[in-house]
């Protein structure tokens, strides 16, 4: 067999993780007429291939709960040591062996081996999703991808009920609501241990999905205090559930007659209704004690009503008493002594001069203060 060589190109890896062909020094691989074997250099580095061994790539799928941790693992059956690097859906270089150019400190080197590449991703969000390429630099070049799911567990259950409390017979309507949620959730019901079938809706918000599933249900008296719960069957959350308990109103009445004699004693009960006991002799009435209690507190409120009532009307006509008192003894009389003759007085010596009588003729004035 005749040696046959060929030249391989130079790659350079960026920091952003692009690769690029960087003109070098021109450097060929050479292949022995009797081995099978590739031989040849680039700057000193030196390796050998084998053709024909039937090497492949391997990998998983990874699917992972929003804000958990995926590992990527590219792995070669049948290794002879060439190159494997990690690319992520934008075609930029992860890892290249154990040396990562991309500036995201979320991947971290697990494990680095001739057969395997395996690199964690912390802290997983939506924007992390897609596909990844692992690549072996093998003549031909090989690559397989593997893709990342990322599942975001409902947000938040809530249950709305159209009544607090329902009547007997009365059909009511419950709707449980899951928010924000990817891939969309299932709603199941259940009244105690009993599945019940609702009817659902789902609403699309960007890359999120809110379900509400509406339940109509037909309560009896044997629902009272019964639990209605909303259960949510989704990948990335397990036994989540909400419940809110029937509260339901009905009446009670049972007859049961008997014979005494010739007089016919019938028991009827009902709620807040006395027991009435009839006979050929005498008829009475037998009220129920809560009544009668009843009775006996709105005697007490109108006692303390009537006695309020009349405290205040003797207050007040004890003050109209002492307001009286008080204005009867607060008038009075005095008297005014002025000068007679005064206006025709040059001055005030002569006014007193010409006064009638001086000052024993004074006019008597009543005034009266109120």
């Amino acid at each position: 067999m005749a040696a046959a060589a060929r030249c391989c190109p130079s790659v350079r890896v960026s920091a952003g993780g692009s690769r690029r062909a960087v003109p070098r020094r021109r450097t060929c691989w050479q292949r022995s007429a009797t081995s099978e074997r590739f031989r040849g250099s680039c700057r000193g580095f030196s390796w050998e291939k084998r053709v024909g061994d039937g090497q492949n790539l391997i990998t998983e799928d990874v699917t992972v709960v929003e804000g958990d941790v995926a590992t990527i693992s590219c792995r070669v059956k049948n290794s002879d040591d060439s190159v494997i690097q990690l690319l992520n859906p934008n075609r930029q270089t992860i890892y290249f062996r154990d040396f990562r150019p991309l500036k995201d400190s979320r991947f971290q080197l697990v494990n680095f081996s001739n057969s395997e590449l395996r690199v964690s991703l912390t802290n997983v969000s939506i924007s992390d999703e897609g596909r990844y390429f692992c690549q072996l630099y093998t003549d031909p070049p090989q690559e397989i991808y593997t893709t990342i799911t990322v599942l975001v567990p409902p947000r938040n259950l809530v249950i709305d009920i159209q009544k607090e409390i329902a009547v007997e017979g009365e059909e009511i309507e419950l709707n449980c609501t899951a928010m924000a949620s990817r891939p969309a959730t299932t709603i199941r019901w259940f009244k105690g241990n009993k599945e019940l079938t609702g009817k659902s809706e789902v609403e699309q918000w960007s890359d999120m999905y809110t379900v509400t599933s509406q339940l109509l249900l037909k309560v009896g008296r044997e629902d009272d205090g019964v639990p209605v719960i909303c259960l949510v069957d989704h990948p990335a959350v397990k036994d989540l559930q909400t419940q809110r308990y029937l509260e339901v109103m009905y009446t009670t009445a049972t007859t049961e007659p008997a014979v005494h004699g010739t007089g016919v004693l019938l028991n009827a009960s009902t709620e807040a209704l006395p027991t009435v006991q009839i006979s050929n002799a005498s008829i009475a009435l037998h009220p129920d004690s809560r009544a009668g209690e009843e009775g006996a507190i709105r005697s007490v409120d109108h006692a303390v009503v009537g006695g309020v009532v009349a405290v205040v009307v003797f207050a007040m006509l004890c003050l109209l008493i002492i307001l009286g008192r008080y204005f009867a003894r607060h008038k009075g009389t005095y008297f005014t002594h002025e000068a007679k003759g005064a206006d025709d007085a040059a001055d005030a010596d002569t006014a007193i001069i010409n006064a009638e009588g001086g000052q024993n003729n004074s006019e008597e004035k009543k005034e009266y203060f109120i």
